[in-house]
């Protein structure tokens, strides 16, 4: 076995600590239940379709994640639809405090089946 220095290992722990509290800290990708965000997209639906891309009040999501840029020129990542989610914007309620963090991870879940 090698030898490390006592501060090469403490440098190492807290390295390893931080990218763990990072990591941890980080929105978690594909957490949602797809069968949920349906009962969510409810309050949607009122707006957009989820079985085209024709535009009702807002734009038809069906293939969103297909897409390569969302209607505000963004591409289209789970990320930039959460900020639009929780922003609105062009006639969108914001649904930031509207919505829990959970509500939001099953509804982007739903939204990759469409």
């Amino acid at each position: 076995m090698f030898k490390i220095g006592r501060f090469r290992l403490f440098a190492i722990c807290v390295s390893g600590a931080l990218a763990a509290g990072a990591a941890s800290a980080a929105p978690k990708a594909g957490k949602g239940d797809a069968g949920k965000g349906k009962a969510v997209f409810e309050q949607c639906a009122v707006c957009h379709n989820a079985d085209s891309t024709d535009k009702k009040m807002g734009p038809g999501l069906k293939g969103i994640f297909k897409r390569a840029k969302l209607a505000s020129g963004k591409p289209v990542n789970e990320s930039n639809i959460r900020a639009t989610i929780d922003a609105g914007g062009n006639g969108m309620p914001p649904y930031k405090e509207m919505l829990s963090d959970q509500e939001k991870d099953n509804l982007i879940a739903y939204l990759k089946t469409l």
